[in-house]
């Protein structure tokens, strides 16, 4: 089942949209927090008449699972250039995200604008020398097998036991053979990319476990034209139970694509 399939919706009301948490996007028995913004951030895109997510946050009131679900939707504002909405991801009418959302038509804006750029992506190896998180029934989760994911080498010693003791994630994203292959990830999978990667912390001297997210904010800076994309995840604060991860997704063209910010729980020992 490609990424389009599993995150798709309906439109069954005036403002509510029928959708499913299918099998396998799951982490730790609970479906991945990208996977269940993108499902959301779908049906907040069909809702507001604009083709992309431009700042979309999400807080994460509890776990999802396989099931159905629904997305009910509140247009907020709409303008000449964006529209806001409002939505509630639920599922046995019990709400699992809160969101907010800023939609509007990237490519119109990025021929004229102005551009400031002081950063440079990710400096990676090519896909194959990178590291390939394979899918198990628990470590690493189920979902793994639904993005096609090349960690680093020094930010996959964690999958041997080892850290580096860098507090940071980076390496190459796309969609499975057969699903894109990472040629075309649109602005609803970007919002699947900044939540796909293993914790910043498992390459640290912390517990490795479930981070369970509290609120997510990504912003999409422009439409990506070629894949796989370059993303690297860091965390600087680990304090009072929380972490910060900061993400930078990059297409193939060494363009910014991407931004997000997570709040997660730190493990408990």
């Amino acid at each position: 089942m490609s990424f389009d399939e599993a995150t798709a919706v309906e439109q069954v009301g005036d403002t509510r949209f029928a959708a499913r948490v299918h099998d396998g996007w799951s982490i730790a028995g609970n479906a991945n927090g990208g996977y269940l913004l993108a499902i959301a951030a779908r049906a907040m895109r069909d809702a507001s008449g604009r083709p992309d997510p431009v700042s979309v946050t999400a807080h994460y009131l509890r776990p999802g699972r396989p099931g159905p679900a629904t997305v009910d939707v509140e247009p907020v504002k709409t303008g000449k250039a964006f529209s806001v909405v409002r939505a509630t991801l639920s599922s046995a009418e019990e709400p699992l995200l809160s969101l907010l959302g800023t939609f509007g038509t990237l490519a119109d804006s990025e021929a004229s604008a102005p551009m400031l750029v002081d950063a440079r992506p990710p400096d990676l190896p090519p896909v194959e020398d990178c590291v390939r998180m394979p899918a198990t029934a628990d470590f690493p989760p189920p979902f793994m097998a639904k993005v096609d994911l090349r960690l680093h080498p020094d930010d996959a010693a964690f999958m041997l036991g080892e850290r580096s003791g860098l507090a940071r994630m980076r390496g190459w994203f796309a969609f499975p053979d057969g699903e894109g292959a990472g040629t075309h990830v649109d602005t609803i999978g970007l919002l699947q990319a900044a939540d796909a990667f293993p914790p910043t912390i498992f390459n640290t001297e912390l517990p490795v476990a479930w981070t369970p997210t509290v609120e997510l904010t990504a912003h999409v800076r422009a439409v990506p034209t070629q894949g796989p994309l370059r993303c690297a995840f860091t965390t600087h604060f680990v304090t009072g139970g929380f972490l910060e991860a900061d993400g930078e997704i990059w297409d193939g063209t060494g363009r910014l694509v991407g931004q997000s910010r997570q709040l997660a729980l730190v493990p408990r020992t």
